[in-house]
């Protein structure tokens, strides 16, 4: 059995505070926290993709390209690749790099889009 946590660094306001945390603050907690502090009993990190203002993350990729930097064990996956709004061949040369950079520890999740707001953003035709 694996243990793994995932995010998808949203950065909705604060109930409390009031206010959103902006997205320099998100990846630095996202990425900080739960791949250094945890890596002890961490088997997987997974990140999210979105195209929405309201997640930080839409290149899962680049994000655990850093955690691998400040890794060594834990595997580094999508929580999901949106394959329906990227280009299969950048998303594996993508993760091809990323599993390079981390000797071996990347993995893709793939699925489809459950928000169509990505699609006029990502206009492929």
């Amino acid at each position: 059995m694996e243990l793994g946590i995932y995010t998808f660094a949203d950065v909705q306001p604060d109930k409390v505070a009031g206010q959103a945390t902006n997205t320099h603050q998100r990846f630095k907690k996202s990425v900080g926290r739960n791949s250094t502090r945890r890596s002890s009993w961490l088997d997987v990190f997974a990140v999210g993709e979105h195209h929405r203002p309201d997640y930080a993350v839409s290149s899962p990729a680049v994000v655990l390209g850093a955690a691998a930097m400040i890794t060594k064990n834990v595997k580094l996956s999508s929580a999901v690749t949106v394959l329906s709004s990227d280009d299969p061949i950048r998303v594996f040369e993508s993760f091809a790099t990323l599993d390079q950079l981390s000797d071996g520890r990347a993995e893709i999740m793939a699925g489809r889009g459950s928000f169509i707001e990505s699609f006029p953003l990502l206009d492929m035709i």
